[in-house]
């Protein structure tokens, strides 16, 4: 049976009636994202910001040394080796917590996929070969893992779902080309990609976030 995820939530109101789940990148963890929450100003809308933590795994390319990681990767060239049996449980993981925010009022077609660098791989995972429709999809500096088995996805629930595709023109970690790629990949697909290149690392830069707290204010209306 699979971890049950802990996370923290932000709510930027009472009552929220959008939700947004933000899932960190490699070796990060829950509070990573946090600190961005006031600076998105979500023109009063009540929106539940959900920050999972990742499991504590072994990660191969950093020697076997336990850290958070939503999945191993095994080497790392520029198409990445990892370990898709991780991947598909770190999903199953995020889709009790969609299930969660049901419960409290937040269905699916009002939430935000969101992930950063590892994370973005996992959100992917969940918006495409999910049974929930998605509000939104942020990938932030990261890739598809399996771009192969994306045609797999035709038919999902998501064909008609924004997709933000943001990421670095030097970034070291990630590079630009595999989100070129995914961008080609999912338009090729028929989805509906909206792609951003600034000019920083692996990382979140203030255009980035004002650009970001716009396309959010777009999808919760």
């Amino acid at each position: 049976m699979s971890e049950i995820l802990e996370y923290i939530t932000v709510d930027t109101a009472e009552n929220p009636q959008y939700g947004v789940i933000w899932l960190h990148g490699l070796g990060a963890d829950c509070h990573d994202f946090e600190g961005l929450v006031p600076q998105l100003e979500l023109s009063g809308k009540a929106v539940r910001f959900v920050f999972p933590n990742a499991p504590i795994r072994p990660v191969t390319i950093n020697g076997g040394m336990k850290m958070r990681a939503w999945y191993d990767i095994l080497e790392m060239t520029l198409d990445r080796k990892v370990d898709m049996d991780n991947i598909y449980e770190s999903a199953k993981q995020i889709e009790v917590i969609i299930t969660e925010l049901a419960e409290q009022g937040i269905s699916s077609d009002k939430i935000v996929m969101a992930g950063f660098s590892q994370g973005g791989v996992i959100a992917y995972q969940v918006a495409l070969f999910g049974q929930h429709r998605f509000a939104g999809v942020m990938a932030l500096s990261t890739y598809l893992a399996d771009p192969e088995v994306i045609e797999n996805a035709v038919s999902n629930a998501n064909q008609e779902t924004p997709f933000l595709i943001h990421h670095g023109s030097y970034d070291p970690v990630v590079a630009p080309v595999l989100a070129d790629r995914a961008k080609q990949k999912l338009d090729d697909l028929g989805y509906h990609c909206e792609h951003k290149v600034y000019e920083m690392p692996h990382a979140v830069c203030p255009d980035q976030v004002r650009d970001i707290a716009s396309w959010l204010n777009q999808r919760f209306t």
